[in-house]
């Protein structure tokens, strides 16, 4: 079955189409990178792409990829451009990082400039509070957090940037997978404090990427 790629996705919202890997045998994997290897002007960015599926493909068709396996990402024919803009991506805690990292990869893919700042937690607020000034001089912020995931309305009560708070599946019991600090960013009390799905970097950064949009349309890219 042939791989009906919307090539013009980029042109329309600033961005590629990527495909998600989660659920794809290795097979249909071998396919699709066998297919859009034959456009190279046409990067594709590979998510949720895991180790034992990287390990399994082709070797000839693995070559072709930049891969990461701590955010789970695939790149293919490389970045696109530079673009205006610049996105801080901040984690509560390092056990957030492997959803920090694919959307810091995401947003490296989109040719967008982003810095880390992780394990910031408000247990510890004093770690945010010395990186703070260096992140209000970010465009958009995005905030991974799971557990009870306080970091998005403590870093929307202290910044006027557009905050896109993630939720994380990390921590015990009642953290649920995630659903506890999905209600709690929610339920924030922080004004105007974005919400992605639980665990979604990449969503996260793509939605970072439409708002830097309204500032540098499409078509100037």
């Amino acid at each position: 079955m042939k791989t009906v790629y919307d090539y013009q996705r980029r042109e329309r919202l600033g961005m590629p189409e990527a495909i998600f890997c989660e659920g794809k045998d290795v097979d249909s994997l071998d396919r699709i990178i066998e297919e859009l290897a034959g456009s190279p002007e046409h990067p594709v960015l590979f998510t949720r792409l895991q180790q034992a599926q990287f390990n399994q493909l082709t070797p000839t068709l693995a070559a072709l990829l930049d891969y990461d396996s701590l955010s789970a990402t695939g790149v293919l024919h490389g970045a696109l451009p530079q673009r205006p803009g610049k996105v801080a991506v901040v984690t509560a805690g390092t056990s957030d990082l492997r959803v920090a990292l694919e959307a810091t990869r995401t947003l490296g893919f989109m040719g967008v400039d982003y810095t880390l700042v992780s394990d910031v937690g408000v247990a510890g607020i004093w770690r945010l509070l010395e990186r703070v000034e260096d992140i209000k001089h970010h465009d958009v912020i995005i905030v991974a957090a799971g557990m009870d995931a306080a970091l998005p309305t403590v870093m929307a009560g202290l910044v006027g940037k557009c905050v896109i708070g993630v939720p994380t599946s990390v921590g015990y019991g009642v953290a649920a997978g995630g659903q506890t600090a999905l209600n709690a960013m929610l339920a924030s009390c922080g004004q105007g404090v974005l919400v992605t799905n639980i665990d979604n970097g990449f969503g996260a950064a793509c939605a970072a990427v439409r708002i830097l949009n309204a500032f540098n349309p499409v078509s100037s890219i």
